[in-house]
């Protein structure tokens, strides 16, 4: 996965540890990481005449998906997307994450998406939980 090289607390407990702003810096970033290739991935199956249109239909709705949660995110926690650029070692690592995602084989691409779409989903509930405990957490 093109994300590998992310440093992210393995496990829930772990997860926990992490201080509030820094957690939702990290989902930031794996949003951020994302959002590239899901656009290359949007035009890379929209070439495939085998699909079935609401294949297509819902590869656009997940990379649209990301890109608003990344704006909420970044909105209800009060931070700008500058900040990102900041926490990224270099642009340099940026490209490479992204052309490393280009390559991946479709399959390994939808694995990598789902795996860490669980993670932002996980480290979004303990953000939820520690902003409103009293939400069954």
């Amino acid at each position: 996965c093109h994300t590998s090289g992310m440093l992210t607390p393995n496990g829930k407990e772990y997860a926990q540890k992490i201080p509030r702003e820094e957690l939702t810096h990290l989902i930031l970033k794996l949003l951020q990481a994302w959002k590239e290739p899901l656009s290359h991935f949007n035009q890379h199956i929209e070439h495939h005449q085998e699909l079935p249109d609401d294949s297509l239909s819902k590869a656009k709705q997940i990379s649209n998906m990301v890109h608003e949660l990344k704006t909420g995110v970044e909105k209800s926690m009060g931070i700008i997307s500058n900040s990102l650029n900041g926490m990224a070692s270099s642009e340099g690592t940026a490209l490479s994450i992204s052309n490393e995602a280009n390559m991946m084989s479709d399959s390994d691409f939808i694995h990598c998406f789902r795996r860490d779409s669980n993670k932002v989903q996980s480290y979004l509930k303990i953000l939820k939980c520690r902003i409103m405990p009293k939400n069954s957490c």
